[in-house]
């Protein structure tokens, strides 16, 4: 959970709109949410069972301003392209893959996508690294980052 509050030092601010793509178990949008209790809060996922547990994690936590897109990005751009001040997401894969795709989800001059990345990072099609230190005695975090200009 602390892991996803080293998303911080990359995001905008003012932030009043966030999506977390391919959220899974709502890391890193849910503790993000918490710490920024205002912005509102899109997580995508297009897995059933893990739809209905985030549904159930935003009754259970009543976070205000926050919802669940149970369906494929690709599936779902017209709801929300253009939409948001940043995308996060912990890619299990290269993030160069969802960078372009992701870019097309930030509306404003200044928005970004921000993807957790391997520990070795690999050329990207857009956006550039950014390391974020994790603290005393850990690793520091790559992020994969495109800024919106």
């Amino acid at each position: 959970m602390l892991d996803s509050l080293l998303f911080l030092p990359v995001l905008p601010f003012p932030l009043r709109t966030l999506l977390d793509l391919g959220s899974g178990a709502g890391l890193p949008g849910i503790p993000l949410k918490i710490v920024l209790n205002e912005v509102q809060l899109v997580l995508v996922e297009s897995r059933r069972k893990r739809v209905s547990f985030l549904a159930s994690v935003i009754r259970e936590l009543g976070l205000e301003h926050a919802r669940v897109v149970g369906r494929r990005v690709e599936d779902a751009m017209d709801e929300l392209e253009g939409g948001f001040d940043a995308v996060v997401m912990r890619c299990a894969g290269d993030p160069g893959d969802l960078l372009p795709i992701a870019s097309r989800l930030v509306v404003r001059p200044g928005g970004v996508v921000v993807a957790s990345g391997p520990p070795k990072p690999r050329p990207l099609p857009i956006g550039d690294w950014v390391t974020v230190d994790a603290g005393k005695g850990r690793p520091v975090r790559r992020f994969a980052v495109f800024r919106n200009s």
